[in-house]
C-alpha cells in the first residue's frame, strides 16, 4: 500500500509540475505590450548593464511571443548579447546590423512606434 501511495504521489507531482511549466503563446498585441514595457522602463539604460538587463527581460517574452514577433525578438536578443560582451566582435556586429534594423522595422510594423 505504501508503494502505491508513493507512486501515485510521484505521478501527481510530475503531472502538476508539467502543467505549471506549460507555456502559453502570447498574442501579437500582448507580445507588443510586454516588449514596450521592457523598452520603456527607465532603469533599462543604453549602457552595458542596461543592455544586458533588456536582453534578459526580453528572453522569456521571446519564448512565448507570437509567431509574427518570435524571429524579431530572437534577432534583438542576439544583437544585444553581442553588443554587451566585453569585447564584441566588430565584424559579427556589422553583419548583424541589417538584421537588427529589419527586426526594428518588423517590430514597428506589428507594434507601432515606441
Amino acid at each position: 500500500m505504501k508503494k502505491i501511495t508513493t507512486a501515485l504521489l510521484a505521478a501527481g507531482l510530475v503531472l502538476s509540475a508539467s502543467a505549471c511549466s506549460a507555456s502559453q503563446q502570447l498574442s501579437t498585441a500582448d507580445t507588443c505590450a510586454r516588449v514596450k514595457a521592457v523598452i520603456s522602463n527607465p532603469t533599462n539604460t543604453s549602457d552595458k548593464t542596461g543592455t544586458i538587463r533588456v536582453a534578459n527581460q526580453l528572453r522569456p517574452i521571446a519564448v512565448v511571443s507570437s509567431d509574427e514577433l518570435k524571429p524579431t525578438l530572437k534577432t534583438l536578443v542576439d544583437y544585444l548579447d553581442e553588443t554587451s560582451k566585453d569585447n564584441p566582435d566588430k565584424a559579427k556586429l556589422a553583419s548583424m546590423q541589417t538584421d537588427y534594423q529589419n527586426a526594428g522595422a518588423n517590430f514597428t510594423k506589428y507594434c507601432g512606434q515606441q
